[in-house]
C-alpha cells in the first residue's frame, strides 16, 4: 500500500536586530503585525479599508511609515507597539468552537485559555465543535498567516473512528484522492491504527480545506464517530491533557519558525 505510516501506540524573544530598531519608524502593516493585530498582508487591507489611523487621522497609504512617539489606533482602539508574542498549545475538547468570540454565546476556545497572557490571541488551525486535538493560540500574526496558508503544506495528524471497519481499498484510495465537492483531497500518509481494529485511522494530511478529513471518510460512505488532530505542525500532544494548554518553549517556537 502507498502513502502508508506506522501510528505508535516561554514565550519568544526579540532578536537583537530587533531590538536595534525598536526605536526607529516601522512600516504600518509591520507595526500592526508585530502588535499581534493581524498579517501583514491583512494589514494591508485593513489599511486599505481606512480602518487604521495614525495620530487621528485614517491612513491608506501602503508602505506608511510610524515613528515611535506616534498614536495608532485600528477599529478607533489604540493599537500597544512591539507586542510580546505569545505561542500556546491547546489540546481542545469537543463542545468548544475555534474562535475568538460566538454571536450564539457556545463555548469557545478562548474560555480554556483564560490567564494565559492579558494579550488578544487568535486561534491557528481551526478545528470543528466536534473535534478534539491540538490547537494554536498566537498573538504572531506574521506566524498565524505562515501557518495557515496551503503553500507551506503544514502538516496534520489526526486519529479516526468511524462506524465500521476501513477496507484496504479505500485506504488506497484516501491516499490516491477523494472527490470532493470543493474538489479533490488526499491523504499524504494513511494506515490502520489499531491490528485488531480496522474502524481506528491514522491520516496525516496538509490539506485546507475545511472539514476535510471528515468529509472524505463520509464521502466513502462512513460515518465519524471520533476525531482527534493529534499533531500539528511538528508539535505532539505529549503530556499534555484534554482541555489543558501550555506556553510553548524556544524549542518549539523555533520548530514552528523554521
Amino acid at each position: 500500500m502507498r502513502n502508508r505510516i506506522p501510528i505508535k501506540n516561554k514565550n519568544a524573544k526579540f532578536s537583537e536586530k530587533e531590538k536595534a530598531n525598536e526605536g526607529a519608524d516601522t512600516r504600518l502593516n509591520k507595526f500592526l503585525s508585530n502588535a499581534g493585530i493581524c498579517a501583514r498582508r491583512k494589514a494591508d487591507e485593513l489599511i486599505k479599508a481606512g480602518k487604521v489611523s495614525v495620530d487621528g487621522k485614517v491612513v491608506n497609504e501602503m508602505g506608511y511609515r510610524v515613528k515611535p512617539n506616534q498614536e495608532v489606533k485600528y477599529d478607533g482602539k489604540v493599537v500597544k507597539a512591539f507586542q510580546k508574542k505569545f505561542y500556546i498549545l491547546l489540546n481542545k475538547p469537543k463542545n468548544f468552537i475555534t474562535t475568538t468570540s460566538d454571536e450564539k454565546d457556545r463555548k469557545t476556545v478562548m474560555d480554556l485559555v483564560k490567564g494565559a497572557t492579558t494579550e488578544r490571541l487568535y486561534p491557528v488551525g481551526r478545528l470543528d465543535r466536534n473535534t478534539t486535538g491540538l490547537i494554536l493560540l498566537t498573538n504572531d500574526g506574521d506566524l498565524a498567516q505562515k501557518l495557515s496558508h496551503p503553500s507551506k503544506e503544514v502538516k496534520k495528524l489526526y486519529m479516526i473512528k468511524v462506524d465500521k471497519d476501513v477496507t484496504l481499498a479505500h485506504l488506497e484510495q484516501l491516499a490516491a484522492g477523494v472527490k470532493l465537492d470543493d474538489g479533490m483531497a488526499n491523504a499524504d500518509e494513511v494506515a490502520y491504527a489499531d491490528d485488531h481494529d480496522k474502524s481506528i485511522i491514522g491520516i496525516q494530511i496538509h490539506s485546507g480545506k475545511n472539514r476535510v478529513v471528515r468529509r472524505m471518510f463520509e464521502a466513502l460512505g462512513y460515518t465519524v464517530e471520533k476525531l482527534d488532530r493529534v499533531m500539528f505542525a511538528g508539535l505532539t500532544k505529549k503530556d499534555l491533557p484534554r482541555g489543558k494548554w501550555k506556553h510553548l518553549n524556544d524549542r518549539e517556537i523555533g520548530m514552528l519558525m523554521r
